[in-house]
């Protein structure tokens, strides 16, 4: 899960605000607290924390609060509008439109697989796309480069005796919308690799320079940053890795103060595990208030259409169509991300509830797979011999087939007790969101 510890750790925060009778200065400073030692744990600069406090304290305990909101709603929404100025105010991707993006970086940055993950996300969303192995100076890169660009049908261009005759073959040969130039890394900084990324700047003449870092750099990113900026004039920050650190936090306030944007956070290990960073979205799942316009986006891409969907919440639906929905889910990323998106559950179900749960959903698409047709549209016909048969076939237990139906079961008579999950749309929660600028449909 991306930044666990910051997020658990800002949850509580925002459940005791909620829980307050009186918002008074003890209060407000006490909640406080609680904010400075979840961000100084993340690796945020000291001095920062300590202006991000004063800031805070001022306008709740200070300003009137807009008409039609508690003073306890305006703490919330002055915490939250902080903490997202902090981690970068405003969104800023990529344009969806033909072009050259250089990605630059130091070694175990994460560089080339970032390049293929970029390649992905141009893809599902129309764009075609190619690869260029410009990094000659470790070994195996290209091959590893031309492994993940096969994996996702994506040519990868690597003619060429060096760094610099590789990107002119590749501008010569190559007919996609968006070529992805991945370069070579070192140790540090030094005059080899500023003259090598030089070089290359003047021959491809990027539209987008992009920065990789690792998020376990923490506040020392914005050096590193600075330093890049200087050399070559980077266009935006892409910040690895940040599902196995706690300085996350620390490495997008330091890329964000450097000037330079973070463009994209990558969340995994999977080709999807690439977002675009939208600082209001990241940190409203953050604090447990879900992302439902990530979530969208996330199900389009994996192929959920929106007659499928409806299928679905009006409880019209197969066994076949069951599991192909969860084929679908799983395609999102892990359960654990998706419940990050769908308000208030993120912060209520235990990591490793959901990590049973994915793997029985590995074994329902098996056991799926063992079904005659006539079964997947059909369950009821079911019966002991059938149970073993597709037990047997599918390598799994027969009460696994049997768990399976169970759920089938539930979720058809859940779907029409919810009505299609409306109750998010309604009551205080929805109004504080609006208040945050959050929209949740």
């Amino acid at each position: 899960m991306v930044l666990e510890k910051l997020g658990s750790s800002l949850k509580q925060t925002f459940r005791k605000i909620t829980g307050l009778g009186v918002v008074d200065k003890a209060a407000v400073e006490a909640v406080v607290r609680d904010l400075q030692r979840s961000l100084l744990q993340a690796d945020v600069d000291v001095a920062l924390v300590s202006e991000l406090s004063k800031t805070i304290k001022k306008k709740v305990l200070e300003e009137k609060p807009p008409a039609g909101i508690t003073l306890k709603e305006y703490f919330i929404k002055t915490l939250y509008d902080e903490i997202v100025s902090f981690l970068g105010k405003e969104k800023e991707s990529l344009e969806l439109k033909p072009q050259r993006i250089l990605l630059i970086g130091l070694f175990g940055s994460g560089k080339t697989t970032t390049a293929g993950k970029l390649a992905k996300w141009f893809k599902t969303r129309g764009l075609s796309t190619g690869l260029v192995a410009c990094d000659t100076h470790r070994p195996a890169a290209q091959e590893q480069l031309e492994q993940i660009g096969k994996s996702l049908g994506v040519p990868v261009y690597k003619e060429g005796k060096n760094p610099k005759d590789i990107a002119k073959n590749a501008l010569k040969t190559a007919k996609e919308d968006v070529l992805i130039f991945d370069s070579a890394g070192r140790n540090a900084l030094d005059k080899e690799l500023a003259e090598e990324l030089k070089e290359l700047k003047s021959v491809i003449k990027p539209d987008e320079i992009l920065l990789v870092i690792p998020a376990d750099l923490g506040q020392a990113a914005r050096k590193q940053t600075e330093e890049f900026e200087r050399l070559v004039g980077i266009r935006g920050i892409i910040v690895t890795k940040l599902d196995g650190t706690a300085k996350g936090g620390g490495a997008l306030v330091a890329s964000s103060l450097s000037g330079a944007k973070v463009r994209f956070i990558g969340t995994g290990e999977k080709p999807e595990d690439l977002e675009a960073y939208d600082p209001q979205r990241f940190v409203a799942r953050l604090i447990g208030y879900g992302d439902l316009q990530g979530l969208l986006e996330k199900a389009k891409e994996a192929g959920i259409t929106e007659d499928s969907a409806k299928q679905i919440l009006e409880g019209k639906f197969t066994l076949r169509d069951f599991v192909n929905q969860i084929s679908q889910v799983r395609q999102m990323g892990s359960l654990s991300k998706i419940m990050d998106m769908i308000p208030g559950l993120g912060m209520k179900i235990p990591k490793d509830m959901l990590d049973v749960q994915e793997d029985k959903m590995r074994k329902w698409e098996h056991i799926m797979k063992s079904m005659t047709p006539e079964e997947r549209e059909n369950p009821e016909i079911l019966n002991f011999s059938r149970i073993q048969r597709i037990a047997k076939g599918s390598g799994v237990a027969e009460k696994d087939v049997r768990e399976l139906l169970k759920n089938y079961k539930q979720v058809k008579k859940l779907v029409k007790v919810t009505k299609g999950g409306k109750a998010f749309k309604r009551g205080p929660f929805a109004r504080l969101a609006k208040q945050m600028g959050l929209n949740f449909g």
